[in-house]
């Protein structure tokens, strides 16, 4: 069975920082890009940040470039998304997601909450 679970999200001020986590079982680690993705309230689910499978590059939304950091750890099965100088608008659900040609698996999300 195909797990994905993240965790650290929570209440961070503006300019703050957080990590998030995601744990994954149930797949070949290796053999999958890594992503994040977030829902802001009221809106849809937009692309954060990748960690592509084949040579480990990564890529970013515009809007966290520069602040945003996605990295994965192989041994430990786990993905981590480094948030810095946090903004309000990057207030939202959190999901960790696990892609793979078609094939996309999802975890349920953690909420991040940028306070002024």
């Amino acid at each position: 069975q195909v797990q994905l679970v993240e965790s650290g999200g929570g209440v961070v001020p503006a300019g703050g920082s957080l990590r998030l986590s995601c744990l994954v079982a149930g797949i070949t680690f290796s053999d999958y890009s890594m992503n994040w993705f977030r829902q802001a309230p009221g809106k849809g689910r937009e692309f954060v940040a990748q960690l592509y499978r084949r040579n480990g590059g990564t890529s970013y939304a515009d809007s966290v470039k520069g602040r945003f950091t996605i990295s994965k750890d192989n041994d430990l099965k786990m993905v981590y998304l480094q948030m810095n100088s946090l903004k309000l608008e990057d207030t939202g659900v959190y999901h960790c997601a696990a892609s793979r040609g078609s094939t996309t698996y999802w975890g349920q999300g953690t909420g991040v909450t940028v306070s002024s």
